[in-house]
């Protein structure tokens, strides 16, 4: 297969991405790039920069392949689950399959743009307000999505209300009481066997960890299956691309917080 991932340090979407690469093992080039940077909005070979900015997750990862580029992290991981004639990433089961990507869903839509904020604030808030105001606007003129500049915005001005902050924990909060829920019965994984709903879920999560530990007290079956996760050589081949010292504390502007709660 003729393509390149474009990625950032293996956290969140990234990690998700590069995760279920390593499980599909397709040859796909890997590339990382500087998300703190811009790097993302000036990829070479994309005729259209529209391509890069259609995607609910921010600075995200891109799969360019045949001059085509291709973003949402779920969408990625089936496209190389697929490409692979099956790697057992999804259910077979027409009904699993629905549950693991309602899952899926769950978490991209309230645990991802918690912890991407809660994320930035700790650890990419000060360099992306340290960048001096030329350079900024140079970056977020290339960002074509309006949502996304105005996430970046937000950061570079320290504007993150009290609100949302309480609300981005809050969604920590519940995010690990639906995985303690749903490990209850005993299973090992999320959705019974393996899955994309693993991958998606830890990469969001693990990082809030150190940040929030609190939400994790009282949860043993998810820091278990946190654990099981972590051990498991895909994940430990996507962290190995790091070039950090801590991948799941480097962050960079993620997915639009949820309007409608």
């Amino acid at each position: 297969m003729s393509a390149i991932l474009y990625h950032g340090e293996p956290n969140g979407a990234s990690l998700t991405v590069l995760a279920a690469l390593a499980e599909a093992g397709l040859d796909i080039a890997c590339r990382h790039i500087d998300l703190l940077a811009g790097e993302r909005h000036t990829l070479t070979g994309i005729t259209d920069p529209v391509a890069l900015d259609l995607c609910i997750e921010g600075e995200g990862p891109v799969l360019v392949a045949g001059g085509e580029a291709m973003t949402e992290s779920v969408f990625l991981a089936q496209y190389f689950d697929e490409a692979a004639g099956g790697a057992g990433l999804q259910p077979a089961d027409a009904y699993a399959r629905w549950e693991m990507m309602m899952w899926c869903r769950q978490m991209t839509e309230r645990l991802s743009p918690a912890a991407a904020l809660l994320g930035n604030m700790a650890s990419a808030g000060d360099a992306i307000a340290a960048i001096p105001t030329d350079a900024f606007a140079a970056l977020t003129t290339r960002i074509v999505s309006d949502d996304l500049r105005e996430r970046w915005q937000a950061l570079h001005d320290g504007a993150i209300d009290a609100a949302q902050i309480a609300d981005s924990e809050a969604k920590i909060v519940a995010a690990v009481q639906r995985c303690e829920k749903q490990l209850h019965d005993g299973r090992e994984w999320l959705m019974g066997t393996f899955s994309i709903a693993d991958l998606v879920t830890y990469s969001w999560l693990a990082g809030m960890q150190p940040l929030q530990p609190a939400a994790f007290a009282d949860a043993p079956l998810t820091q278990a299956w946190l654990a099981r996760v972590a051990a498991r050589p895909s994940v430990q081949a996507a962290l190995a691309k790091a070039t950090v010292q801590d991948p799941l504390r480097a962050w960079a502007p993620g997915p639009e917080i949820n309007r409608w709660g």
